[in-house]
């Protein structure tokens, strides 16, 4: 448990890497992005933080975010509605001074009024485009055992072809480092380097008034990166610690990162490695649990509440509320939230976003190096 010693407010960054995956954010933000047939990209970050006790937290959305309103409500599902603290979504043009912004600087300097009326002493930042179940709680006892500055937490791999592969752009922007005896010594950005590398979870914990003072510093001289513009040039100034992080990660990079860190969930060592421990919380949906018709063949399937299933479905996903009719077949497919397959329909290597129709007889399919995409509400 976290005391009022080590108590640590919550910053999260719902549409960064937004423009990674284009296709599933047109109509949503990364956080909103469905993930292991119900839940969406932030319930892991916010179910962690919750699990940790912290329960002051903010999000700071820039577009896309009707959606993320709509799932994350009152914050009820993770214990977030309190009289003191709990969940602050902090919208563009929240507040007079504030307006859509690019990195970390910007969205920070917005709420730097917020910042100052807060109580707790740590503020932990981070996004939501990896898929982890976070144990905040070491992260914070690592800071302060270290009297570090800044604290980033890591893990160690290889750089996702989704990342190489993808135009060097501000808006995906990655960072790899250097560490020696713990502490960073040199932060990269977009290296394209081979082999494993210590590779940033965009992830941070630092004193609040020290937070305060960086981003006011950073804001006045135009400067828009937390790690670019602020860490990398004051790492022999600051004490910048790394954390490894050793636990299952999901990185969602672009489309086919997203079809294959979805499909490696029906592996049950990987599900286990994510949900084992600390609950994942979300949205509740109250619906019937998942009706097998009679005549219906399913292997290797994870199915949400729901769905109705009288076809064939092998190696799948399925969201909430998706029916699958007699004589369809479905195959490697990740089929969102009440998602039609009709009659005699034979689907492979599909992702349907919500509420999408294949009607009957039709045949579609893609391959494991490039899964077709459906938009919502289409029918074909």
């Amino acid at each position: 448990m976290l005391n009022t010693k080590t108590s640590a407010l919550g910053i999260i960054f719902p549409n960064s890497y937004d423009a990674l995956i284009p296709e599933l954010v047109n109509v949503r933000l990364m956080a909103s992005i469905p993930f292991a047939s119900r839940y969406r990209l932030i319930d892991f970050t916010l179910s962690s933080m919750a699990n940790c006790d912290i329960d002051n937290v903010s999000v700071l959305v820039n577009n896309n975010y009707h959606s993320l309103m709509d799932h994350l409500g009152s914050g009820r599902e993770w214990d977030l509605v309190r009289k003191n603290g709990g969940l602050h979504i902090f919208p563009p043009y929240a507040e007079k001074a504030s307006k859509p912004f690019t990195g970390r600087v910007g969205g920070l300097a917005s709420i730097l009024d917020f910042l100052r009326d807060q109580r707790e002493k740590y503020v932990v930042l981070t996004d939501t485009n990896s898929v982890m179940n976070f144990d905040y709680q070491a992260l914070l006892n690592y800071h302060i055992e270290k009297e570090a500055d800044v604290t980033v937490a890591y893990n160690a791999q290889e750089l996702p072809a989704g990342l190489l592969n993808s135009p060097s752009t501000d808006q995906s922007y990655y960072y790899t480092f250097d560490i020696e005896d713990g502490r960073v010594t040199k932060i990269y950005v977009n290296s394209k380097k081979n082999g494993i590398q210590n590779f940033s979870l965009n992830t941070f914990v630092l004193d609040r008034e020290l937070l305060i003072d960086l981003i006011n510093t950073a804001f006045v001289r135009g400067q828009e990166y937390f790690e670019r513009d602020v860490l990398l040039p004051q790492l022999n100034k600051l004490n910048v610690q790394a954390y490894k992080y050793d636990g299952y990660i999901a990185r969602i990079c672009d489309m086919k990162s997203y079809f294959d860190e979805n499909m490696r969930l029906l592996d049950d060592y990987n599900l286990d490695a994510l949900f084992s421990g600390h609950p994942i919380y979300t949205k509740i949906r109250d619906d019937n649990p998942t009706r097998y018709i009679k005549g219906a063949k399913v292997q290797n399937v994870m199915a949400a509440d729901g769905c109705v299933i009288e076809g064939e479905v092998e190696n799948s996903i399925l969201f909430r509320g998706v029916k699958i009719a007699k004589g369809a077949k479905v195959k490697n497919c990740i089929l969102m939230q009440d998602t039609t397959i009709e009659a005699g329909a034979e689907i492979e290597y599909l992702i349907t976003d919500k509420n999408v129709s294949i009607t009957a007889g039709k045949e579609m399919k893609g391959t494991d190096t490039f899964p077709v995409y459906i938009g919502k509400y289409q029918t074909i």
